[in-house]
């Protein structure tokens, strides 16, 4: 088995002290002179010697790294998340240790574990942990910083969040207009707080025109395309002009489902979703949704995130980033 490179070994190749070499990897190389700066940098590429990071961070007092737990990976909405999380971490030196709980509390608590004995700097919690009182104690015992995501239960502290009641008003509002006052809601079965607000605002819209919908058209599934997809038939049940999908994953489940009861969207049912993650634009006909700014989201959790980290007596931040309707082709509008 091939043995590690070690700081002695650079040093030795370099001629000179393992301080030297270290000081000048730490971005401590202006009391040295360029030649020797020169001569260890390149002799570390030749060499291949990569710095230990527990050893690193016992300098340093400090990991530079960010424990992200999200629901779903596999969800394009906490993709585009993710990379606007990746690009502010790093550019400001950061590293992102990013976790995805499949939606279960067991692996959100294991995640949630390994980012306290990881040593993570601060936490970015997109996850709907069903026990906040746990998130804030671990981490908090632990003089770890942390910041919600509208996905997540409030409490006090910073966090990121976009207007979901508005973006829920907004496509209730465009199917009032559309003609469609028979619909159907295909939510998830444990919302959390952006999805509760979401429908809220969904629900206000009709219950404001005089339309209110049903409780027996509110139906619960999988927060996936295969929830939307096994809930198509039990909406098609309700004889529904139009089809909520509460997030884009759902909507596009639905999809499938009506094309196989052999029906088309919009011509027999039409259907919205939201988030506008990038499958609306591929699919057939492309989807009518609410664009949430998930990139955003990412860039300014980072940012609150290590500003936190930095300054741990600032006061609380909240950044609330606007939603807008994107109209596509999966509405019919009715005579």
């Amino acid at each position: 088995m091939t043995k590690k490179v070690t700081i002695t070994d650079l040093a030795a190749r370099a001629n000179v002290s393992v301080t030297t070499v270290s000081q000048i990897l730490n971005g401590k190389s202006a009391r040295f002179s360029s030649k020797t700066v020169e001569k260890v940098k390149q002799l570390q590429k030749e060499m291949g010697y990569v710095p230990d990071f527990n050893a690193q961070s016992l300098i340093m007092k400090s990991g530079r790294t960010i424990g992200v737990l999200v629901p779903n990976i596999n969800n394009p909405f906490f993709s585009r998340f993710l990379r606007g999380i990746e690009a502010e971490a790093i550019n400001q030196d950061y590293i992102p240790l990013i976790f995805g709980s499949n939606n279960s509390q067991e692996q959100e608590s294991h995640y949630l574990f390994e980012s306290v004995r990881r040593a993570a700097d601060g936490m970015i919690i997109a996850s709907a942990v069903s026990d906040i009182n746990y998130i804030d104690n671990i981490l908090k015992q632990n003089g770890i910083p942390y910041l919600l995501i509208d996905q997540a239960p409030v409490v006090k502290g910073d966090r990121v969040e976009a207007n979901n009641q508005l973006g829920g008003g907004l496509l209730a509002d465009y199917l009032i207009e559309n003609g469609h006052t028979n619909v159907t809601v295909v939510c998830a079965e444990k919302p959390t707080l952006n999805l509760q607000e979401r429908l809220q605002g969904f629900l206000a819209g009709f219950e404001k025109n005089g339309t209110p919908i049903p409780e027996e058209n509110i139906i619960q599934t999988a927060l996936t395309k295969k929830g939307g997809y096994d809930a198509a038939s039990q909406a098609l049940q309700n004889h529904s002009t139009a089809i909520f999908g509460i997030n884009d994953e759902i909507a596009i489940g639905l999809y499938r489902g009506i094309k196989e009861a052999g029906l088309t969207v919009p011509d027999d049912v039409s259907i919205v979703g939201y988030d506008d993650i990038d499958l609306g634009e591929y699919v057939y006909p492309k989807l009518t949704t609410v664009h949430q700014p998930a990139f955003e989201m990412g860039t300014h959790a980072a940012q609150m995130i290590i500003n936190r980290i930095e300054n741990t007596d600032q006061p609380i931040q909240k950044v609330s980033l606007p939603v807008h309707l994107v109209e596509r082709q999966s509405v019919q509008k009715l005579s």
